[in-house]
């Protein structure tokens, strides 16, 4: 695993952009592995700047998300689907035809699982993934279990930590959803790079877990030791129990 450390989230989320770029600029029609919360935010701004300025093209371009709330509409302004247009499918050249984010108001979850991991595997992988890590170490919506992780794109329950954490969003905590769609280890791992973004002195517990050297389902994001291809983009203060 590659490792930059920063001064700031702001230098953190350029960096992310300038390798998001050369990817696209690379291969215009690549695939993006997208994540949602406030860690990737910034370095959607920066991309969509970047579009402004005519530096890259989304016309082209095909996105698949990790996650999602599970129940929940997409056009509820918590959900995960109306985030990403909020935030940065609205502010680009990219066709919605060629977005995917995991319909959190299907019928048929178990279903809608199998269709999704197909849709990924159609565009051949993802071209390049981007991670965030909860304080507990997971990615995505892959919680910390003594049980086990997940392969593939499943419905989770989500820990009482990770509600705790998120449901700050939410005119009430009892409005959020206490479970989600989310890709599987196997899922991410089908990215051919991954980058994994952490900001801030709450996420350097997790950080240290990732980076002892033991893989444990009990912290997700220590998994990625095994990807032939992960950076680590953090901040001083992420950084700062390694």
């Amino acid at each position: 695993m590659k490792i930059i450390v920063v001064k700031n989230y702001e230098e953190m989320s350029n960096r992310a952009a300038e390798i998001f770029a050369e990817t696209i600029n690379a291969k215009p029609d690549a695939v993006l592995g997208l994540a949602t919360g406030e860690t990737p935010l910034g370095m959607y701004n920066n991309l969509a700047k970047k579009y402004e300025y005519g530096e890259i093209d989304f016309s082209r371009i095909r996105t698949v998300n990790l996650d999602e709330y599970y129940p929940i509409d997409p056009e509820n302004n918590q959900s995960y689907r109306y985030f990403m247009n909020r935030n940065f499918f609205s502010k680009l050249n990219i066709n919605l035809k060629n977005t995917f984010v995991p319909d959190g108001s299907t019928k048929k979850p178990d279903a809608f699982c199998l269709e999704y991991e197909s849709i990924i595997d159609s565009f051949g992988g993802i071209d390049i993934q981007i991670l965030g890590i909860g304080r507990n170490g997971h990615i995505g919506f892959n919680e910390p279990s003594a049980e086990g992780l997940h392969a593939l794109t499943h419905v989770t329950e989500l820990t009482p930590s990770t509600i705790e954490a998120n449901s700050r969003f939410f005119a009430s905590p009892d409005l959020m959803p206490k479970h989600a769609i989310t890709m599987g280890i196997k899922s991410v791992f089908k990215a051919k790079k991954i980058i994994i973004l952490a900001s801030g002195v709450t996420k350097a517990d997790a950080i240290r877990e990732m980076l002892r050297g033991k893989i444990s389902a009990m912290c997700p994001a220590s998994v990625l030791s095994l990807h032939q291809d992960v950076t680590l983009i953090c901040d001083k203060d992420a950084y700062s129990k390694i």
